[in-house]
């Protein structure tokens, strides 16, 4: 008989890894960059400029984020009820990011780099990228 191993707790976790971890969501940086750049929107003007999504994904990942403190939710009791979605105070440090983010993008593209969204790759390819990530330790 093996004697029972104990369990060690890791002594520093990342500190990045719950904020990772929210972002990293389908479709959470999409909503937060058409919030960001374009300022608050209702629902369905959201569901239109984020496409693809479905109003069951959209209104998940807004909760979520809401529960983050990085986007508010503001309703108005009319008929129909009119709700709308803004970036918080808290959004604004994570919206530079973003923006440096958009700026490094199209500094790729002007180099003939080509950022295919994930859908656009074929299941190999994706395969392939998801493989090299993990390989370079990247999540």
């Amino acid at each position: 008989m093996t004697p029972a191993r104990k369990s060690i707790p890791n002594p520093s976790p990342c500190a990045i890894g719950g904020m990772l971890e929210l972002l990293t969501r389908p479709w959470t940086l999409h909503i937060l960059w058409y919030l960001s750049a374009n300022g608050p929107m209702r629902f369905g003007v959201l569901r239109r400029q984020v496409a693809g999504i479905s109003a069951r994904v959209l209104t998940e990942r807004l909760r979520t984020l809401e529960g983050a403190g990085f986007v508010f939710r503001h309703y108005e009791q009319t008929i129909p009820p009119a709700v709308t979605y803004g970036i918080t105070e808290r959004m604004k440090d994570i919206q530079k990011v973003l923006v440096q983010l958009e700026g490094l993008s199209r500094k790729w593209q002007g180099e003939g780099t080509r950022l295919a969204p994930v859908a656009e790759l074929s299941r190999g390819q994706a395969l392939a990228l998801r493989g090299r990530l993990l390989a370079d330790g990247t999540r």
